[in-house]
């Protein structure tokens, strides 16, 4: 139970932004009786998210800007750089439900029934020094994703204190500069692993087993774990299933596309993580 309400706190410190943002109203004593008096809460949500600068710093330090969050599509100026995205990320459902053995069980899905638009533009990710040489590369710029997500339900297990998601989604237009290679990525799309054999057709957003047209489908676990290099605790990350099939329209070199290319059915399985400091 630990792990769980140190989880709930945490939600509660990651939803802050998007109240914020979202058009969200205070319940009177008797709305809160209604709410509370159900199997679970639903919430609906609709939001649009900019962060000017997200930075890490070690020694030097890592520094992402011009972030926004949102639905419909990437804005872009007249020389390609990201300036927004088109709406808000809304049509989003939310049920939350804690079972009789204490397991958390979170759905996220659509009010339509049809899958989520998002869209996710960031500007630039850059490193630079702190040792007053003023030295600095830029890693990408001009990152603009869309796409769909059809699935996505989330587990807290009180026996083991894992979480764990399953999720179906898709990128249906991604463009990057990778700057310090001088390589552009343009129309990339990230599918179902029957995407390239049937095209998406036929996919039913009420039927799973439709998914693998059109969606990419994962199962992540996280928890706690021990490094085998160190002993020490460390972040758990097992990915035991993603499939997919991955296009990418033209890679770019000096302005000039070289070809483009794609993988068919990949599968990444059997895949475990542990995250730790050094």
């Amino acid at each position: 139970m630990k792990g769980l309400k140190k989880l709930a706190l945490a939600t509660a410190v990651a939803a802050a932004p998007f109240a914020a943002h979202a058009d969200l109203k205070a319940l009177d004593d008797s709305a809160m009786g209604n709410v509370t008096g159900q199997s679970g809460v639903t919430i609906e949500l609709e939001t649009e998210v900019s962060i000017g600068e997200f930075r890490y710093t070690d020694e030097g330090y890592l520094s992402v800007n011009d972030i926004y969050i949102g639905g419909g599509s990437v804005e872009r100026d007249g020389d390609n750089n990201v300036t927004g995205v088109s709406g808000k990320l809304d049509d989003l459902l939310i049920d939350i439900d804690v079972e009789a053995d204490g397991d958390a069980y979170i759905d996220v899905h659509s009010i339509s029934g049809a899958p989520i638009d998002y869209a996710v533009g960031v500007g630039s990710a850059s490193l630079h020094a702190t040792d007053g040489s003023g030295d600095s590369t830029l890693l990408a710029s001009n990152i603009g994703i869309e796409g769909g997500l059809a699935q996505l339900n989330i587990r807290v297990d009180t026996a083991t204190d894992d979480l764990i998601m399953n999720v179906g989604f898709n990128v249906t237009q991604m463009d990057m500069d990778v700057d310090f290679l001088g390589v552009n990525i343009r129309d990339m799309r990230v599918m179902g692993a029957n995407f390239l054999e049937t095209g998406g057709a036929g996919v039913d957003p009420t039927d799973p087993s439709t998914f693998a047209n059109a969606y990419a489908l994962a199962t992540i676990t996280v928890g706690k774990g021990t490094s085998a290099a160190t002993g020490n605790d460390a972040l758990e990350i097992s990915i035991p299933d993603f499939q997919a099939d991955i296009i990418v329209g033209a890679v770019e070199i000096g302005g000039a596309s070289i070809g483009s290319f794609q993988m068919d059915n990949l599968a990444v399985t059997n895949t475990n993580m542990k995250v730790y400091g050094h």
